[in-house]
């Protein structure tokens, strides 16, 4: 049986859905494939989150991943919305989960930290949902 494909999304593709995908892989890569996207793309991704993320997990999100768009990835079995305060894209139906977390890019270390937390309290959360 094939692992169930996670998509987590936000309008751009450069921060919390990057950051939830890299943690996606790292600590459930067994149970359910990982994947980030969004409606809109950036030229990079956000690269407080790529600093920090290489700082408290060694993740270097530049290696394997790159903002990308819905169609860009394959279809998913469970759909998250990051947070809808800059605007949820419509994806054709409703997402599996709204996580609600806020946008951190041009916060502080600290907010950009605690966001990371979050994103994997929540993605052990879905592990073992799974």
């Amino acid at each position: 049986m094939s692992k169930p494909k996670v998509a987590f999304l936000c309008v751009h593709n450069s921060c919390r859905s990057q950051i939830a995908e890299a943690l996606g892989k790292y600590l459930a890569g067994d149970a359910f494939e990982s994947y980030s996207a969004g409606v809109k793309i950036k030229q990079q991704i956000n690269q407080d989150a790529v600093r920090l993320m290489k700082q408290m997990y060694g993740i270097d999100m530049e290696e394997t991943q790159y903002s990308k768009t819905m169609n860009q990835i394959p279809t998913p079995d469970i759909v998250i919305s990051m947070g809808c305060d800059v605007g949820c894209p419509y994806i054709g139906r409703e997402f599996d989960y709204n996580w609600e977390l806020p946008d951190p890019t041009g916060k502080s270390d600290e907010v950009f930290t605690d966001v990371i937390k979050k994103i994997e309290k929540n993605i052990r959360n879905l592990l073992n949902g799974i």
